[in-house]
């Protein structure tokens, strides 16, 4: 389907009202990706009551304190406190000691010159850097700040490109763009540190998300209010002097994106810049490869769409696989992932549904080999295995759930996760209890940790 969106016609008379509610709350934002205001524009319902729990606690974070005391393997369905299966508890650090705040996004870096792994970990105040290459002996290595004047909020993002992460933050007037230069973790004297930025981008003020196709050396920022919310193209191919390159505002707004030079079975696009988006209720596909001149291809909804939320290609690029951030709360759903056929990009179609065996909602996840991993707020870190994506058909392998308090469908617990270490260990975010470094104990699964996140698909 092409063409603009359009807003389907569903009452949101109480998410306007939670969005007047805000104010007086003293909190800005909720914690999940559908902020009320969002819903308004759309023309969904806002779940509210757990919104309005969230909200309240936007700017006073409700962390859950937690202490590791030493690496614990998963035995009998549990590591410590943690439910888990196949995945073993290999470090923690509460948000307390990595700088405060909540738990947002994250990711990660690996040093090319000594494999050394750093997690680079969003809170709502700021960046903690972690350096995890000794699972023994995990280092809290400094909190990079929000700049001077720009206010704490719910949602942070980052990415990295040529040994430097590139961050966002939603909310936040006069965040922009912050670039830090990882090497400087190579060295640090007496931590943890407070570090600066080297260099801060503000053709936006804020953005959702954003996202790099690292082999061309383009940054994405999305969500923001620029481009009416769409792919906002930055050149940062010389990282501390990031470029405007072009805008692509067709399709509104757009709340994560995914964006490869293409590879996969459809011969009339390979070889071109190709985006994948979601875009709060379709999937739509965008050739970026000339930035002055963006091309919409297709846009596809689903049924029970409640808000599109995040997705990732498989590596054959043959299969998007995506998640909707609201249908469990909305229709009642165990947690659905949900899987798009784009062999051909002008008329992608919904390959098949896959239902959790419990009801959480879902928030990112990230292929990985014949897996996907996804951070399933209360029921953490979920690896699935893609059985037959022709039909949706997956199976779950192994999990560890930082929310032991239950498996229900609100916005508390695994915010992300980052499974790309060439170690094999995860990175988990987790909005209440922080920092978790965990490792599959499985023969199937370490076999695809050799494999380079970065380099093109076979």
């Amino acid at each position: 389907m092409s063409g603009k969106k359009t807003p389907v016609k569903k009452p949101y008379k109480k998410a306007l009202e939670f969005a007047l509610y805000l104010p007086l709350a003293g909190a800005a934002t909720a914690i999940a990706c559908l902020t009320p205001h969002r819903a308004a524009v759309i023309g969904i319902e806002h779940p509210d009551p757990e919104f309005v729990k969230a909200a309240l606690h936007a700017h006073e974070p409700d962390p859950i304190p937690y202490t590791l005391r030493a690496p614990t393997a998963c035995t009998g369905g549990v590591a410590d406190i943690f439910p888990c299966s196949n995945i073993d508890l290999v470090g923690h650090i509460p948000l307390s000691l990595i700088g405060a705040g909540s738990g947002s996004d994250s990711w990660g870096w690996t040093d090319p010159l000594d494999q050394r792994e750093y997690a680079i970990v969003g809170r709502s105040n700021g960046v903690a850097f972690i350096d995890v290459s000794d699972p023994g002996n995990i280092v809290y290595l400094g909190n990079l700040p929000r700049p001077a004047g720009v206010q704490s909020t719910v949602w942070s993002d980052i990415k990295v490109y040529r040994d430097h992460a590139f961050m966002v933050a939603d909310g936040a007037n006069g965040h922009g763009l912050l670039v830090f230069d990882l090497t400087r973790l190579r060295n640090v004297a007496n931590p943890p540190v407070e570090f600066t930025h080297d260099a801060h981008f503000l053709g936006f003020q804020q953005a959702h998300n954003i996202a790099i196709n690292t082999e061309t050396g383009f940054a994405y920022a999305v969500g923001g209010e620029q481009c009416a919310g769409g792919l906002y193209m930055i050149d940062i191919r010389q990282p501390q002097s990031p470029a405007f390159a072009g805008c692509f505002s067709q399709d509104g707004y757009t709340h994560d994106v995914q964006c490869v030079v293409y590879r996969g079975p459809d011969a009339e696009h390979q070889g071109k810049e190709i985006c994948f988006a979601s875009n709060e209720d379709t999937l739509t596909i965008v050739d970026v490869s000339d930035k002055s001149n963006p091309v919409q291809l297709s846009r596809t909804t689903y049924a029970q769409r409640g808000f599109t939320h995040q997705g990732w290609l498989t590596y054959d690029q043959r299969y998007f696989v995506m998640d909707d951030e609201t249908d469990e709360t909305s229709f009642g759903f165990n947690t659905r992932t949900i899987t798009m056929n784009v062999a051909d990009l002008d008329t992608p179609v919904v390959a098949g549904f896959h239902f959790a065996g419990g009801q959480a909602i879902d928030h990112n996840q990230y292929v990985l080999g014949n897996y996907t991993f996804q951070a399933n707020y209360q029921r953490g870190l979920r690896i699935l295995r893609l059985d037959d994506p022709a039909s949706g058909a997956m199976s779950e392998v192994a999990f560890f759930d930082t929310w032991p308090d239950g498996d229900n469908n609100g916005f508390s617990g695994a915010w992300n996760v980052y499974p790309f270490f060439p170690s094999g260990n995860i990175l988990i975010s987790d909005f209440n209890r922080g920092f978790f470094l965990v490792r599959p104990n499985m023969a199937e699964i370490d076999p695809i940790f050799r494999d380079g996140f970065e380099l093109p698909p076979p």
